[in-house]
């Protein structure tokens, strides 16, 4: 489904038996909350509990905030959500004129890192010889689920 405004979902099949859910938005503070909203719902289908549904919230807006800062003017911020048996896998990515990706002694990575089983940042060049800073974050379901 494609908007006029910048927004592109698409619901696909990996190479696994996962689904993949990719949204495509500006690399703008303003479409941060469409990514809060596709994650709120894809965790509450994965039947995440309350609590753990607003940490992945808060920490995917968090990492998106974070590439939104770093991303290259008119750039786009990509964002593919993965439920899986044992939780949820999240991959946000933009182009970045830095060749470093976000600061890990901050309190916007402490707060990922509390959020979250595992963070990684990774800065890659694509084809063009443009960075792509992106960001890794999995949340386990709880105990239970």
């Amino acid at each position: 489904m494609s908007a006029e405004r910048g927004l592109d979902v698409s619901d696909g099949v990996s190479a696994g038996t996962s689904h993949v859910v990719e949204v495509r938005v500006d690399a703008d503070p303003g479409q941060l909350s469409v990514l809060r909203a596709v994650i709120g719902d894809l965790a509450m289908r994965a039947d995440f509990d309350v609590d753990a549904i607003a940490d992945l919230r808060l920490a995917v807006d968090e990492a998106c905030s974070s590439l939104v800062r770093l991303a290259s003017s008119g750039s786009t911020l990509v964002c593919r959500v993965t439920p899986e048996d044992s939780g949820i896998s999240v991959t946000a990515e933009a182009l970045s004129d830095e060749q470093a990706g976000p600061r890990t002694d901050t309190f916007s990575w402490r707060v990922l890192t509390a959020l979250t089983d595992t963070v990684n940042a990774v800065v890659d060049t694509d084809d063009n010889g443009q960075n792509v800073v992106r960001l890794d974050l999995t949340k386990r379901r709880t105990a239970g689920r």
